[in-house]
């Protein structure tokens, strides 16, 4: 079981990006220090609440300050990009990290983005990234000559070509073969989860999702990777979290329901932005639910974990008893405006000091049943 952080990130609209930049790399760098294992960060190109573009750059600059974490994209939207420069880019960040890295790829789900690449078609952006993946994982594989003719991409490298210098050869990650591809799962009963078993991927389930959709992640991955005769792993399943943990189950309510609460900024964003296109049905805790039920109160509890180190543990145990067997837990990150800094940062240091390892000892307990 392992211990991993996740950023969309989050941030307030009035905030510079430079602050948010320094600020999460702080929180990154606090992530390593604490013994975290992975750092994974979204890609958004147009809201400055989720204001980082490239996770690549923005981890590159982490890669030689750190010494625990493995870097994963969550994830880059693989429609909007050309898959041969992603495929360079991704090449040289795996050999500049020593293959610390973790290839999280997606669809998107910020709707500006969508709009500004011209990608409303959910269909074709699915069909896009699986395409994509194919052509990266083709020009890793071989050298020159290189001929794709895809349904999006379609493209040649074979006239100028010089062997002998190097000319026309594309670069190669440092993992054979390329790094380990995961899909990202935000809907409940997402079809993508059998999209992801279909090719070998592993899954990651958002941080917005609650805790049946989460279940329904792993049923279809389970049921889809046994129908194909592949044995089916939790390994290969990351589970990101909203996680508040403080000294007392008082504490953390007020730091994950409060009005000064990062928690509460986080979820009364997500809300407004989703119902604003036709999709709260994602985050109601209960699918049946009205959607006047589903108030920011009813989310929040839904869909994040909080309460003291026994708490937690206990909350843990029951979640993943819930949920499925995954592999890797990922703390999400929230802003750190006002007491936030101070509170995260505890929320972190009680995650990996004095909850995992409890749980680590739970889950190997279990496993050897």
């Amino acid at each position: 079981m392992r211990l991993g952080f996740f950023m969309m990130p989050v941030h307030p609209p009035h905030r510079t990006f430079t602050e948010t930049l320094e600020e999460d790399t702080e929180k990154s760098l606090l992530a390593d220090r604490l013994g975290f294992e992975e750092l994974w960060l979204g890609e958004h190109f147009s809201a400055t609440t989720e204001p980082i573009p490239s996770p690549l750059m923005f981890m590159a600059a982490l890669a030689p300050r750190t010494k625990n974490l493995r870097f994963g994209t969550g994830v880059i939207c693989l429609p909007n990009h050309d898959p041969r420069v992603v495929a360079a880019e991704v090449a040289q960040f795996d050999h500049m990290t020593r293959g610390r890295f973790m290839l999280g790829v997606g669809p998107g789900g910020l709707l500006s983005d969508f709009e500004l690449f011209g990608h409303t078609d959910v269909a074709v952006r699915n069909r896009k990234v699986v395409e994509s993946v194919d052509i990266m994982q083709r020009i890793w594989s071989q050298d020159p000559p290189y001929e794709i003719d895809g349904e999006f991409w379609k493209f040649s490298l074979k006239t100028n070509v010089i062997a002998e210098l190097g000319i026309g050869y594309m670069p190669k990650p440092y993992q054979n073969g390329g790094p380990p591809v995961s899909l990202s799962l935000a809907s409940p009963n997402s079809s993508s989860a059998r999209t992801a078993a279909q090719h070998s991927w592993g899954i990651i389930s958002a941080n917005i999702c609650p805790t049946y959709s989460m279940a329904s992640h792993w049923s279809i991955y389970r049921d889809a990777c046994a129908e194909l005769g592949k044995k089916p792993s939790g390994e290969n399943w990351r589970v990101a979290r909203n996680i508040m943990v403080a000294p007392s189950d008082a504490e953390a309510y007020d730091r994950a329901f409060g009005e000064r609460s990062s928690s509460r900024y986080f979820w009364t964003y997500i809300r407004a932005a989703l119902s604003g296109v036709g999709l709260l049905s994602i985050l109601k805790p209960r699918p049946e639910m009205a959607d006047a039920e589903t108030t920011v109160e009813a989310i929040t509890e839904g869909c994040i974990l909080y309460g003291s180190p026994k708490t937690m543990l206990d909350k843990l145990v029951a979640f993943r008893d819930e949920v499925g067997p995954f592999g890797t837990l990922l703390m999400t990150g929230l802003d750190w405006g006002g007491p936030n800094e101070a509170w995260e940062r505890q929320a972190m240091t009680l995650m990996a000091e004095q909850v995992m390892p409890k749980f680590h000892q739970y889950v190997g307990a279990q496993a050897a049943e």
